[in-house]
């Protein structure tokens, strides 16, 4: 996730026989929507932009456009996301991800701010090499690194501009009232033996972020904290501090929990937003990585239909406004499990119906625990 959040343990005749299994066919899928050759601009590299390219650079001229330099390209996240998932929106891009995965998830370890512990079974969720997958992405595309172009200077050149740049929604006009979450993250390598040989995460009370702990292979982990009330450096510095570790690598930045309806507009003149800049994370659990890669697909299925993308966008992560007002009653203290009981139900019972979806199982009794904390 990118949950708000790498060694492969699978031989290439394993990996195979998972797809064949799973009848994920590795094939390169086109373009629908038109027949045209368009030139489009995608500005900002990251899940989103990345994954775009490589759908569109065999039917038109795609160009990549990121600010941040190609040896420093990186972006906040504990790289966790949901393997069956991931290979069948790889696969649509003529892209194993078998190859990318990292760490297999079995459990997750659950700690709550009143101490109560307990374990979520884990069926996918893994960690992957997040920045290589993106490389490979746009692999075959001229992609401009370390450059933020102005948008009269795309606009006299392309068709269409994609805007991918997360959070800062770059080239769309900005929100009128926004909602993020400050973020913090190290990457830390351990000598001897690790906090935790699994999954962990810290919810904070009144659901406010949490901290997590997501594994990297036999000594490496990403730790880090997202928190509404700011706490999120203090509380990863406490668990540096208790547990040790070289830290090899710092990053953070706000992430977006503005759900898509209160995103828009989704597309001003050439330019349409697809991803967190138009308010694709799952706010329960502050993941982006999938939801962006199928804000992506439903790009490529309307493109040049900026209504029926809306449209479409709007239908597909309705539920998300439902998550958002749920999480933004705990932070604002207005939460009574009598009032929202049935948008608590409705929450429940689309990650019950996704459960292989998130990577992990599903109960009503631990979604209670995090309500009433």
């Amino acid at each position: 996730m990118c949950f708000k959040v790498f060694l492969s343990h699978f031989k290439t005749s394993q990996k195979t026989q998972e797809c064949q299994a799973r009848k994920i066919d590795i094939v390169f899928i086109r373009s629908e929507s038109t027949s045209a050759e368009l030139k489009i601009a995608v500005c900002g590299i990251g899940v989103a932009g990345s994954y775009l390219l490589s759908r569109l650079k065999h039917d038109h001229e795609v160009v990549g456009f990121e600010r941040m330099p190609e040896e420093r390209h990186d972006s906040i996240c504990a790289w966790g996301t949901c393997r069956p998932r991931m290979e069948e929106l790889c696969a649509k891009s003529g892209v194993d991800f078998n190859k990318y995965v990292i760490h297999d998830g079995k459990n997750m370890y659950v700690e709550m701010n009143n101490k109560e512990k307990f374990n979520i079974g884990l069926h996918g969720l893994c960690t992957y090499d997040k920045i290589r997958l993106i490389k490979d992405f746009t692999k075959g595309c001229k992609v401009n690194y370390g450059v933020s172009p102005k948008l009269e200077d795309l606009e006299a050149e392309f068709d269409i501009i994609v805007d991918c740049t997360g959070f800062h929604r770059v080239y769309l006009p900005k929100l009128e009232k926004d909602f993020f979450l400050p973020t913090y993250e190290y990457k830390v390598e351990y000598e001897g033996k690790v906090p935790y040989d699994d999954f962990f995460i810290k919810p904070f009370a009144n659901m406010t972020g949490y901290f997590w702990y997501f594994p990297l292979g036999d000594k490496l982990a990403h730790i880090g904290a997202g928190d509404y009330m700011k706490k999120h450096i203090e509380e990863t510095d406490k668990f540096l501090k208790e547990y040790g570790g070289k830290v090899i690598k710092t990053v953070g930045r706000p992430i977006r929990l503005a759900t898509p309806n209160l995103c828009k507009p989704f597309y001003k003149g050439k330019v349409v937003g697809v991803g967190e800049s138009i308010g694709t994370v799952y706010p329960l659990l502050g993941e982006g990585i999938i939801p962006s890669m199928e804000c992506a697909d439903i790009f490529v299925r309307n493109l040049g239909n900026n209504e029926k993308y809306e449209k479409e966008v709007m239908e597909h992560f309705k539920i998300y406004g439902k998550v958002f007002n749920f999480v933004r009653s705990k932070l604002s203290k207005d939460f009574s499990l009598l009032k929202q009981l049935g948008d608590m139900l409705s929450i429940f019972r689309y990650m019950k119906k996704n459960e292989a979806r998130f990577g992990m199982e599903i109960h009503m009794r631990d979604l209670m625990k995090v309500a009433k904390a």
